[in-house]
């Protein structure tokens, strides 16, 4: 699915969930949570859909494999995610570990598509 495709997807969802899902502190029943937190998690895959389009445009982009993985740039995104993170309200507790699996399973899959893009000759 093209990118513009995932952010429309996404735009449509996002005006879905403000029309029929409650904002967590007028949730009544569990039903009301679980309606808000399926709606995100529906959220969470669109943008992570278009999260992977960027990897795969990497894998594209760079000419040596050895620049798929750059440890200052992860520790950079650390630090951003945290941060914002703080600012949003919420705790680094959840918000480093989840960025950290994220961000191997994204260089895994970059190495993946690199190695797709520029099969070995024989």
């Amino acid at each position: 699915m093209k990118i513009s495709s995932q952010i429309s997807i996404l735009e449509q969802e996002s005006r879905t969930v403000s029309e029929t899902v409650l904002d967590p502190g007028a949730c009544r029943t569990m039903a009301d949570v679980r309606a808000g937190v399926d709606a995100l998690d529906r959220q969470l895959v669109a943008l992570l859909a278009q999260r992977q389009g960027y990897m795969d445009a990497a894998a594209r982009i760079k000419s040596d494999r050895k620049t798929v993985r750059d440890d200052v740039r992860v520790e950079e995104v650390i630090a951003r995610v945290n941060a914002a993170a703080r600012e949003a309200g919420l705790s680094e507790l959840i918000a480093e570990p989840v960025w950290r699996t994220l961000i191997d399973r994204s260089i895994a899959y970059e190495f993946e598509k690199w190695d797709t893009l520029r099969p070995q000759r024989l």
